[in-house]
């Protein structure tokens, strides 16, 4: 058995996945802030995980972890994630030397790109070919399939679309950079756009909208076209098969959907190149209750180490370490 584990800012999320692709029950429990708590939850996780599958936790054959901010996955460790309180923890190889077993950590949006790929595959009876998972959230970014497997890029930053400039004179972004597709089209656009108590703003926002609340409405379609923008420029710089939306934004399910779909067709319609490549039939929602991340998380155990190996999960070799921003 493959064993994923999805460490979020405030709750961590378990899957097993059997020879036979089977998945097993998703364990949840809270996650703990700062270094030692983050390993901890992921002690406990696993323990957890070993008594529901009744082994030992030498018996998986894989332990991978999705996690949020900057993370060498060649090495395991996680250079910064500030929602966690992490800076600089060699995670990878503590739990590896914890549980003697491999433990390899990824991005969090890079393990839900694997993990859509493989979930909406067996949805569909078939995989795509490539894929580029969309992640909605406080910010925004994406993971890229191809063949089955994750681009990273050289650097580890491949994917990081949230921080392209699309308007020049729009609002500073905290990257440093002005008007990056991340002020437009993320759960932080929405709450500087559209300021609200509400439990669920996006929910708000568009309920307001289909009531034509004219500011609403505003709001609404710009935040549709910056999605539908990083749409376009996923379909335009990787020509991928599927374009899938996840991410906390993705509950707004069929209403993100048609809407993006619909800033898409209007573009169509005055652009034949655009037309040729039927980008709102390529674009998706994940349906709710798809374990994107921890099923990618398991599956990262079967991903090709990148430069380093997998020996480099126990003993990490002194490097250079190049700064890199977090991803969203």
């Amino acid at each position: 058995m493959r064993l994923g584990i999805d460490i979020g800012g405030t709750k961590t999320a378990a899957v097993a996945i059997g020879d036979d692709g089977a998945l097993s029950d998703q364990v949840r429990m809270p996650t703990g802030f700062g270094a030692d708590a983050v390993v901890e939850t992921a002690l406990r996780t696993v323990e957890r995980m070993s008594q529901l599958a009744g082994v030992d936790a030498h018996a998986f054959r894989s332990i991978g972890i999705g996690i949020p901010g900057s993370v060498d996955s060649a090495t395991g460790r996680v250079a910064h994630a500030v929602n966690l309180g992490l800076e600089g923890l060699d995670l990878g190889p503590r739990l590896a030397d914890r549980l003697g077993v491999d433990v390899r950590v990824e991005n969090d949006v890079n393990a839900a790109a694997l993990g859509a790929h493989h979930l909406l595959g067996l949805a569909d009876g078939q995989r795509a070919h490539s894929m580029a998972y969309l992640n909605l959230g406080t910010g925004l970014a994406a993971g890229i399939v191809l063949d089955g497997h994750l681009l990273r890029g050289r650097r580890g930053v491949a994917g990081e679309i949230g921080h392209i400039p699309v308007d020049p004179a729009g609002a500073a972004c905290p990257c440093g950079q002005r008007g990056c597709l991340e002020t437009v089209a993320s759960g932080s656009a929405l709450a500087a756009m559209w300021p609200s108590e509400h439990k669920h703003p996006s929910l708000e926002l568009f309920d307001r909208a289909d009531a034509r609340d004219a500011a609403a409405v505003a709001v609404r379609d710009r935040f549709l076209t910056g999605v539908a923008s990083a749409v376009r420029l996923l379909a335009l710089t990787t020509d991928v098969d599927d374009i899938v939306i996840g991410g906390g934004l993705a509950a707004l399910g069929d209403r993100l959907l048609v809407g993006t779909r619909r800033v898409l067709a209007d573009w169509t319609a005055s652009s034949p190149f655009l037309a040729s490549l039927d980008l709102a039939s390529r674009v998706r929602v994940i349906p709710r209750g798809f374990p994107a991340a921890a099923v990618g998380a398991a599956l990262v155990g079967d991903e090709p180490a990148p430069s380093g190996g997998a020996e480099a999960l126990r003993t990490p070799a002194i490097q250079e370490e190049v700064p890199a921003w977090p991803r969203s």
